[in-house]
């Protein structure tokens, strides 16, 4: 079995539901124990009976709450990345206008930033090579930078100039 399958979230709920069920026998079994032999309970067999069975109740209620905040913290990421991407765009868009670059030369360079090739960019513009060259020489340019990394880091730049959410107040 991969390791990769313990990794989704999905696996780790089926493995709660099983450690749940087996807590659940096992309960039932030291109630049953306890009342066909109440004289039993104070065996050592029924001590750690009992004790393992708490014990795996308890491991069930951390593993829930554990995964519990696992998703919360997830879903916090997800909307900081979300959060970052939208200022990367808005930092880029404000950038591309203040340069004065057009619409063309805006796909060029953002496809750049995305790290693809000239001619990744061409195929996907429909464009000769030598056009998305020309195109991106006009943004490295503009930009008053000298290449790919230069333009990137300028933008990064201005990104981290400021707070991606306005501080709260409270």
């Amino acid at each position: 079995m991969s390791a990769w399958i313990f990794d989704r979230p999905f696996s780790l709920i089926l493995l709660i539901a099983v450690q749940l069920g087996c807590a659940a026998f096992f309960a039932w079994d030291v109630y049953a124990d306890a009342v066909a032999d109440p004289d039993g309970t104070g065996t050592a067999y029924f001590r750690i009976e009992t004790l393992a069975t708490l014990s795996l109740i308890c491991a069930v209620l951390f593993e829930t709450h554990h995964l519990r905040r696992l998703h919360q913290r997830q879903a916090q990421l997800e909307q900081q990345v979300s959060v970052a991407s939208g200022a990367l765009h808005s930092v880029m868009m404000a950038q591309f206008e203040e340069w004065g670059l057009t619409p063309s030369e805006q796909d060029v360079a953002t496809f750049a930033i995305k790290g693809m090739s000239i001619a990744e960019i061409a195929d996907l513009r429909g464009a000769a090579e030598g056009t998305v060259k020309s195109q991106l020489n006009a943004v490295y340019r503009k930009a008053g930078v000298s290449g790919r990394g230069a333009l990137l880091g300028l933008l990064v730049d201005d990104l981290l100039a400021g707070p991606l959410v306005p501080a709260q107040t409270g």
